[in-house]
């Protein structure tokens, strides 16, 4: 049974009807909404929806639980799969599952499907996440829609008691929480190396010179500045690994808990790296786009014209040339390298590698 008829509760019933299941819907207004469900679910009044279906997905806005309170008498004995989420985090001092296990305490309710999207469920399990996080204090209804979850394409995971279901609700509300250390980190270190970049190039020569280089600031200053982030966010990958490693041996025990800060810096070594990977080919993406710009044309242009006058036919420098030659093939491979261990280190591809192949790649 589905109780709703908006967006989610259609690609829900799609959903149920392609993985084999009969799907009934319940609706104030069936007859206007019936074209709006796949034509293998029925779809009627609510209370008459109730009667017909064991598991109910309640695909209702929290405010509107209350509503559902005149079938109390139909729904003993139901099992309620709350599918809601909030519009910020810990909005209500309890779960919206929480909430409606109190309105209904002759029903089973199950907290699940609220961190799967209504695109994935219409598109199937293959284009979007796979996991179902579901939480109940009834083992035996947790069960019943983790088995409807596997036949539906996705993966259950049982996140325990009733408790949890304010941590699942939290979840499709958060922002990159993993990445918020990593990037004010990579933005800290931009902004330093930018400023120090824009003091030497373009500040310094204004004031000894009285050169306006104001044209810089857009590429070139950034391009230079993205190489200098890269290779230290690389570097602090591996720092704090060679720092848990001194601290075992200073203790003379691995079982010894890190500092907070060494174990948070551990956490977060994934993403910095990433992010390391992220300015390097930014960096690779300017480099190429220096010849492009005015600026450069019009300094070729001044050189081949003093050339000219000075009646130089040639002003090539062997050493100049090679020694740019291995720069750029050397920061290619490098380039590649780094998108190696970047794409070694996404969970999709690290799962498929051993230890001994990971730390290969390494």
């Amino acid at each position: 049974g589905v109780l709703g008829s908006g967006d989610f509760a259609r690609s829900l019933a799609v959903r149920l009807v392609c993985s084999g299941f009969r799907v009934v819907v319940g609706s104030r207004n069936p007859k206007r909404k019936a074209g709006l469900f796949p034509a293998a679910a029925e779809v009627t009044f609510q209370a008459e929806a109730v009667k017909k279906a064991d598991v109910i997905f309640v695909a209702i806005f929290r405010e509107h639980y209350s509503t559902l309170c005149d079938l109390a008498d139909v729904l003993v004995g139901k099992i309620l799969v709350d599918v809601s989420n909030n519009t910020e985090i810990n909005h209500h001092k309890e779960s919206n599952a929480e909430y409606l296990a109190s309105l209904f305490p002759a029903c089973t309710v199950v907290k699940g499907f609220n961190v799967i999207s209504a695109w994935t469920l219409q598109s199937g399990a293959r284009d979007g996440n796979k996991q179902v996080l579901i939480c109940s204090n009834n083992q035996e209804a947790k069960r019943t829609v983790a088995e409807i979850a596997q036949v539906m394409g996705f993966t259950p995971v049982d996140m325990g008691s009733m408790s949890s279901a304010c941590e699942i609700e939290n979840i499709p509300l958060r922002l990159l929480p993993a990445w918020k250390i990593p990037i004010f980190l990579a933005l800290g270190l931009f902004l330093c190396f930018f400023t120090y970049n824009l003091i030497r190039q373009v500040i310094h020569p204004y004031i000894r010179e009285q050169k306006n280089k104001l044209y810089k600031i857009p590429i070139e200053v950034v391009n230079t500045t993205l190489p200098c982030v890269s290779y230290v966010m690389l570097s602090l990958v591996y720092l704090p690994g060679v720092l848990a490693a001194c601290s075992q041996l200073y203790y003379g025990t691995k079982y010894r808990r890190f500092p907070d800060w060494l174990d948070q810096w551990l956490q977060h070594r994934k993403q910095i790296g990433l992010l390391s990977f992220f300015c390097a080919a930014l960096h690779a993406v300017y480099s190429l786009c220096l010849p492009m710009r005015r600026s450069h044309r019009y300094l070729l242009i001044e050189t081949a014209v003093k050339q000219a006058v000075e009646k130089k036919m040639t002003i090539w420098v062997e050493e100049e040339v090679w020694r740019m030659e291995i720069y750029i093939s050397v920061g290619i491979i490098a380039l590649g390298l780094l998108s190696l261990l970047a794409i070694t280190s996404l969970p999709s591809i690290a799962n498929s590698l051993n230890w001994r192949e990971f730390s290969f790649i390494q």
